[in-house]
């Protein structure tokens, strides 16, 4: 590719994780290698309409429609991909892409609809593909790949709004019976923390599953792990690699999402301090959790580990982690051996490559 990469980089979004998804951008944005690639900064409104040109950033942040900024739409034509900028509903413009880093978070951006919309347009992407950013926002079908793939998963519960609804009692049963107390709570489709609560009786119990619906059709209620919390980072795409695993010690009763982003008074560890054993089972584990879901690119799992009988489990993979250069994804690569903007080169090259391995496949068949 001659000149510099065109990098469309996608933030914002219709989700709760709608302000970790600027975070994430502003920081990606700002380590990028402005003489290797022209970037270019595209905005999706917690309404869903898309923006580019100007500062669609700050737009955001301050949810108003400044100059320079216009109402954008992808162009699904793989022979010339890009987006079109409209003003007064008529084309003002159309921006060519080499690749997209979409640095969206949750529902509508890391559940495999983004990157659907970015397979038809043949746009090279970052990141996880169709299946594995469904199957990873999915925590009740992510859990059962792995168990199906015979990783270590403590034991849960899912259930969709309308069983809560008509089932109440017969899941709150179940739950006490299976499950117990305390026990977390989770919309089963979304990630950093963002409606997650902790139960130590029935009435918390309720309370939680109503906060999770009010985020997901689906909710998961899982048995808690009284551990320490382990992540390790992910890399590559059909072998890839994991990074040493670090520590998490949350500044409240779990690591909330006022704890990831907020107080930043957690203390994340780097390296974990777990013995040459652990560390490298983790690590193994770390990769198959990330090929059980077909992940590609990048990918954050994180794990429970209890000191007594040095029992490991796999709790989730989260196909785009946080991306700010103090979240816990790049630290650890940082630490084994990656910066910050060389890994945002890293998965460059990785998508380009997965899109130069697709246009090698057969799409027509002539018998």
């Amino acid at each position: 590719m001659a000149g510099k990469i065109r990098v469309g980089v996608l933030f914002g979004g219709r989700s709760g994780e709608h302000a970790v998804s600027l975070l994430s951008a502003a920081s990606v944005m700002a380590a990028m290698d402005k003489n290797k690639y022209d970037i270019i900064p595209i905005g999706i409104t917690e309404d869903g309409q898309w923006l580019a040109g100007g500062d669609p950033l700050q737009a955001l942040r301050k949810k108003e429609f400044p100059r320079g900024c216009f109402l954008a739409s992808l162009v699904t034509n793989p022979l010339d991909p890009g987006l079109f900028l409209f003003k007064d509903g008529k084309v003002v413009d159309f921006i060519s892409l080499d690749v997209v880093f979409p640095v969206l978070h949750g529902p509508y951006g890391e559940d495999g609809t983004v990157q659907g919309l970015l397979e038809l347009a043949g746009i090279p992407y970052v990141g996880a593909g169709v299946l594995a950013s469904s199957a990873g926002m999915d925590k009740e079908v992510m859990k059962i790949l792995f168990q199906r793939c015979g990783l270590p998963v403590a034991d849960f519960i899912a259930f969709k709004d309308y069983r809560w609804r008509k089932e109440r009692s017969s899941i709150i049963e179940l739950v006490e019976k299976k499950i117990g107390y305390p026990c977390f709570i989770k919309p089963a489709n979304l990630g950093s923390s963002v409606g997650v609560s902790k139960a130590s009786g029935q009435d918390g119990l309720i309370a939680g599953i109503e906060l999770a619906l009010r985020y997901d059709r689906k909710a998961i209620v899982e048995v808690f792990i009284d551990g320490r919390e382990i992540e390790c980072s992910v890399l590559g795409g059909d072998d890839p690699i994991s990074s040493v695993p670090g520590e998490i010690i949350p500044s409240s009763d779990f690591y909330d999402y006022r704890a990831k982003y907020i107080d930043n008074r957690s203390q994340l560890i780097i390296p974990a301090p777990l013995d040459a054993e652990a560390q490298e089972k983790i690590r193994r584990y770390a990769i198959q959790a990330f090929q059980a879901v077909d992940c590609s690119g990048l990918g954050r799992v994180d794990f429970f580990y209890r000191e007594k009988g040095k029992e490991i489990y796999v709790s989730e993979i989260n196909t785009m982690p946080g991306f700010t250069e103090i979240s816990m994804y790049p630290r650890l690569w940082e630490y084994s051996g990656v910066p910050y903007g060389e890994l945002i080169d890293k998965l460059v090259e990785i998508a380009l490559e997965r899109q130069r391995q697709k246009s090698r496949l057969l799409t027509r068949y002539k018998a």
